[in-house]
């Protein structure tokens, strides 16, 4: 397997089920790194439905924020999947971080990992331009992590309607 996988695609394109059964193919255990904060009743069933489907073999760790140290502390053998990045990104614009740093603070932490990761975002640049500013930025700031992490990722697979398409294979 690539040593790092972004898997990108729209809402409800497959990207997490596509994720876990790439690192499902590898030796157990497995680290699900979880970004999502359960801050209504809705997204509290969203995270219940994703953990509901995983099997034993995986080690779940929340990282709302600190995604990169939480991967940089993970046994050097486990492989890992970061689900996702997008809402990841969104917590850190809604506690008016320095989104450039934490964003380097990523990457270096993925280039830095000897087991493979599997990285799941959202790719937003396919809509019209928001009408407001915070969104916009929002927009840009995802658009330039997903190109970052594509740059050094061996493989990138777009999901469509449940379908990978492979974008890059190293």
């Amino acid at each position: 397997m690539a040593k790092v996988t972004l898997v990108l695609g729209g809402a409800r394109s497959g990207k997490s089920r596509h994720a876990e059964s790439l690192v499902e193919a590898l030796p157990a255990p497995w680290a699900y790194l979880a970004t999502a904060q359960a801050f209504d009743t809705e997204m509290a069933e969203r995270i219940a439905l994703h953990r509901g489907r995983r099997g034993g073999g995986w080690r779940t760790l929340d990282a709302p924020l600190d995604l990169a140290g939480t991967l940089a502390g993970l046994p050097a053998e486990m492989p890992a999947l970061v689900d996702c990045l997008t809402l990841w990104l969104t917590n850190h614009l809604l506690a008016e971080h320095d989104l450039d740093a934490e964003a380097a603070r990523l990457v270096d932490a993925v280039s830095g990992r000897r087991a493979p990761v599997v990285l799941v975002a959202n790719e937003v640049g396919l809509g019209i331009v928001p009408d407001n500013a915070l969104a916009r930025r929002f927009r840009d700031a995802a658009g330039r992590l997903n190109q970052d992490l594509a740059a050094r990722a061996d493989r990138v697979v777009f999901l469509v309607a449940g379908l990978p398409m492979m974008v890059k294979d190293q």
